[in-house]
């Protein structure tokens, strides 16, 4: 039986990733960072651990106990939302490290027990780092470093026969934009110099419920994917995932920042 580790299992997109597994027949290990998740995942049947993904310590007595490992899901992650001058570097700091830093940290942890079995690495990325919009400039930044390190790492762990596939999402129906929304509204205040474009502020931060793929259509793109002979290096999956960044290959940029802007009313001189 293969077995799976996902990251980021409390809800949406990495539950979704678990139950299609685990309907599959794989061996699932799930992880979330609270202890009522954790509850939450073993009372659903699953066979979770508490896990902070950018806890060293934690991911080295997690890979010791594990030994082997066919498929290693880096899905944890969540979305910053607002000016990226209203959040400054702390916010940009921790954006990058949950979302870009913790899948090396987790990969290197666990490359033993991937080299052993020659597995898979899947990272989730988004199509938020190939279109970048205005209030979500850290979220989109660290997609887009996802991107830049799939590629990476692809061609560094080919010689020990691990494979490496990105997934890119467009709107999959999740907690996303409901965490995303609280995120913005922590930073939306009278004293920031957005404060007039606070309703786009808000409209950025639900972007991604336009008419959303439910996450169990999506993660039965992901499982189809994972179990071809040859998984492909990229698969966009859910509403938008390919007009999207169709929509930037081939927009003049001027055109495109003019659209982004209207949409999120940024058309204004204040």
């Amino acid at each position: 039986m293969p077995n799976v580790l996902i990251t980021g299992c409390s809800s949406g997109i990495g539950r979704a990733l678990a139950e299609a597994f685990k309907a599959a027949g794989f061996d699932v290990l799930t992880s979330a960072r609270r202890e009522d998740d954790v509850i939450a995942l073993n009372d659903a049947g699953f066979h979770a651990v508490l896990l902070d993904v950018n806890d060293a310590g934690a991911l080295q007595t997690l890979a010791t106990h594990l030994g082997e490992l066919d498929v290693l899901i880096n899905n944890a992650g969540y979305g910053a939302m607002g000016p990226l001058l209203d959040g400054g570097t702390e916010a940009m700091q921790r954006q990058f490290e949950t979302n870009v830093f913790s899948i090396v940290g987790v990969t290197q942890a666990l490359f033993p027990a991937l080299r052993k079995r020659k597995g898979l690495v899947v990272n989730i990325g988004s199509v938020s780092g190939v279109l970048v919009t205005p209030f979500a400039g850290a979220y989109c930044a660290s997609k887009a470093a996802v991107h830049a390190l799939s590629d990476a790492l692809r061609m560094e762990l080919a010689p020990f026969g691990i494979r490496v596939m990105e997934v890119q999402p467009g709107a999959i129906d999740t907690r996303f934009a409901k965490n995303a929304g609280a995120q913005a509204e922590l930073l939306i205040n009278e004293q920031s110099p957005w404060w007039p474009l606070r309703e786009g502020i808000r409209a950025r931060s639900q972007a991604s419920q336009d008419k959303p793929t439910p996450a169990s259509h999506f993660a039965s793109q992901v499982l189809n994917a994972v179990q071809q002979a040859t998984p492909p290096r990229l698969l966009r999956a859910g509403n938008g995932s390919r007009a999207l960044p169709l929509m930037a290959a081939l927009l003049p940029k001027g055109l495109l920042e003019k659209v982004l802007k209207k949409r999120f009313g940024l058309s204004e001189t204040l």
